[in-house]
C-alpha cells in the first residue's frame, strides 16, 4: 500500500466525496420535510431535529468502535462497504416515510451502519507515512467540502419538485458508492497488522477509556469534544436558522452550504498542505480554533444573508484545526489500533452529538417561539464560540503537559 498510496487516497476520496453529497442532499429540505410529518411550524420542526440526530448519535456511539474494532480484525473494505449499504437503506426510509417515525427509524439503521469516516481515517492513517499523515487526514475535509459543494446544491434545486425527492436521490448516491468500493477500492491494512476481535474494547465506554494509555490524547479529548459540539451549531441549526432570521428558501440553503463546502474543500484540500508543514501541527490547531471561535460569533450577530457567506471564510479557515488535532493524536497510537483510535473518536462525535443538537436546537426554538425573552436565532453560534475558545485553552494547557515532536 505504500507504493500504491496516492492511487489509494484517490479511491478513498471518490468514495468519501460520493458517500458526503448523499448526506448533503438532504440537508436543505429536512426541515420542510418535517414540518409536513408533523405539522408543525419552524420552531417545532428545529426541535425534531435535534431529536433524529440524537437517535443517530445515540447508536453510533454505541456501534462505531464495534466496526472500528472490526475494521482492525478484517479489514477497512468489508466495514466501509456495509457502512454505504446502511446509508443507503436509511435514505429509502426517509423518502417514503409516512410519518416523522419512520424518520427515526432510518437514522437509527444509519447510526447502527455508519461508519464511513471511522473506517476512512484508518484507512488514510495505514497509507501514510508519520511526515504525511496530517497533509492526509485532509483529503477527508477535502472530501467533505466538494460533497457539500455539490450535495446541498443539487438538494436545494431538487427540494423544488418535492421534499422528498433529493432523498431518492442520496439512496442512489449511496448505492453507486457501494458498487463503486465493492469493484475499485483495495483493502490497506495488511494481514500483519491485524489483531483479535476484543469485545471489551469495542464497547463505546471501554473504546473512550482506552485512550487513558495515551496521556496526550486524554487531554486533548476535552478540546476534541469541544470541537464537535461547537460544530453541531453549523449542523443542527443552519437551515432553520437561515429560513428563520433570512427567509432562506430550500435552494438558498443549498447555496450556502455549497460556499461553506467549497471553502472547507479549499482549505482541507489545498491550504492544510501548506500550513502544517509551516507552522506544524500544534500551531496551526491553535489558529484553527481561534478562526473557528471568530466565525460563529460572527454568525451569531450577521445582520443579513449576504453577511453569512463572508463570515463562512474565518469560520472554513478554521478548518484547518481537525487535520492537526488528528495528526497530533494519531501519532501516539500503533498501526495496529488505528481503527481502535479512530472509532474512539467516532465514539466521542457521537457522544458530543446525543446531547449537542437537542441543545443547539432547544435554544434556537427557546430564542425564536412566540413569548421568547429575547428573539435571538444566533444564539447556538454564540454558545458554540465561547466552547471553542475554552478548547484552545484546554489544549494548550495539554500540549505543555505533553510535549509532541514538530509534525
Amino acid at each position: 500500500m505504500a507504493k500504491n498510496g496516492n492511487a489509494a487516497l484517490g479511491f478513498i476520496f471518490i468514495t468519501l466525496l460520493i458517500d458526503v453529497t448523499g448526506l448533503g442532499i438532504i440537508i436543505p429540505v429536512l426541515p420542510t420535510l418535517i414540518k409536513q410529518l408533523i405539522h408543525g411550524n419552524l420552531s417545532t420542526a428545529a426541535e425534531y431535529g435535534g431529536w433524529l440526530t440524537l437517535a443517530y448519535a445515540l447508536t453510533q456511539f454505541i456501534f462505531a468502535p464495534v466496526l472500528g474494532n472490526l475494521s482492525d480484525k478484517y479489514g477497512r473494505r468489508p466495514v466501509l462497504l456495509f457502512s454505504l449499504l446502511g446509508f443507503g437503506i436509511d435514505y429509502l426510509f426517509l423518502a417514503f416515510a409516512p410519518s416523522i417515525w419512520w424518520l427515526f427509524v432510518g437514522r437509527i439503521i444509519a447510526g447502527i451502519t455508519g461508519a464511513s469516516f471511522t473506517t476512512a481515517t484508518a484507512y488514510i492513517a495505514d497509507i501514510s507515512t508519520p511526515e504525511k499523515k496530517a497533509q492526509n487526514f485532509g483529503i477527508v475535509g477535502a472530501a467533505f467540502g466538494l460533497g457539500f459543494i455539490l450535495g446541498p446544491v443539487i438538494g436545494g434545486l431538487l427540494g423544488q419538485y418535492g421534499a422528498r425527492i433529493p432523498f431518492f436521490a442520496a439512496a442512489g448516491f449511496s448505492f453507486i458508492n457501494l458498487i463503486y468500493g465493492y469493484f475499485v477500492l483495495p483493502e490497506s491494512l495488511s494481514k500483519q497488522n491485524r489483531r483479535n476481535f476484543d469485545i471489551k474494547r469495542a464497547n463505546p465506554l471501554g473504546s473512550l477509556l482506552h485512550l487513558k494509555k495515551y496521556p496526550a490524547i486524554s487531554g486533548l479529548v476535552l478540546t476534541l469534544m469541544l470541537m464537535y459540539v461547537a460544530n453541531n451549531a453549523i449542523q443542527s441549526t443552519w437551515a432553520y436558522y437561515g429560513m428563520e432570521k433570512f427567509k432562506w428558501s430550500e435552494a438558498w440553503v443549498g447555496y450556502s452550504l455549497g460556499f461553506v463546502g467549497l471553502m472547507v474543500g479549499s482549505v482541507q484540500g489545498g491550504l492544510i498542505r501548506w500550513v502544517i508543514p509551516k507552522f506544524g501541527a500544534e500551531k496551526t490547531l491553535y489558529i484553527g480554533l481561534l478562526l473557528s471561535s471568530l466565525g460563529l460569533l460572527l454568525f451569531a450577530f450577521a445582520g443579513n444573508g449576504a453577511l453569512m457567506f463572508a463570515f463562512i471564510v474565518p469560520y472554513t479557515l478554521g478548518g484547518i484545526a481537525g487535520p492537526a488535532i488528528q495528526s497530533i493524536m494519531s501519532s501516539f497510537a500503533p498501526a495496529n489500533e488505528q481503527g481502535e483510535l479512530q472509532g474512539a473518536f467516532a465514539s466521542l462525535m457521537s457522544a458530543t452529538t446525543i446531547f449537542a443538537p437537542p441543545v443547539m436546537t432547544n435554544l434556537f426554538a427557546y430564542f425564536t417561539q412566540n413569548g421568547a425573552p429575547i428573539y435571538f436565532p444566533g444564539a447556538p453560534f454564540l454558545l458554540s464560540s465561547v466552547l471553542v475558545l475554552v478548547g484552545v485553552w484546554l489544549a494548550r494547557r495539554s500540549l505543555r503537559l505533553h510535549p509532541v515532536a514538530k509534525i
